[in-house]
């Protein structure tokens, strides 16, 4: 795949994610909302980042599994049960972003949630990727 990360001057920094990518490819994955779930299907982890790590690291195995790598992420949707939350760890999320999947950031958006599917999860993140 190819992507070109577009990020125009007329619109603020961008930081931990892309204004807009425009991927070139021949294969699109759609990926699942990913939470803390472990191989058993219990919710892992207590804190925010603990769950964002783990919803992260799941959505990769699931983009992996399909023959890409984080780089051909175009699109990664967060759900977040509390976003004032999300924000107040802002800077570690992103460092555990730049830790498993680099710094080419996709186009992304943070969507508060009242629940999600599993009531202990905090946080859900989904995607999709473009492939050579």
């Amino acid at each position: 795949m190819t992507a070109e990360r577009v990020n125009p001057p007329e619109l603020s920094p961008a930081a931990g994610f892309s204004h807009a990518v425009v991927a070139t490819g021949s294969r699109v994955v759609f990926l699942a909302g990913q939470t803390a779930l472990d191989v058993s299907g219990k919710v892992v982890g207590e804190t925010l980042p603990e769950q964002f790590e783990r919803a992260l690291d799941n959505l990769l195995t699931a983009l992996r599994a399909a023959g890409g790598a984080p780089a051909d992420l175009a699109r990664v949707t967060v759900y977040a049960t509390d976003v004032a939350d999300y924000r107040a760890h802002a800077a570690e999320l992103g460092g555990i972003w730049r830790r498993l999947a680099g710094r080419d950031y996709p186009a992304m958006a943070v969507v508060g949630a009242v629940r999600l599917w599993d009531e202990q999860a905090l946080v859900e993140l989904d995607g999709f990727a473009v492939l050579a």
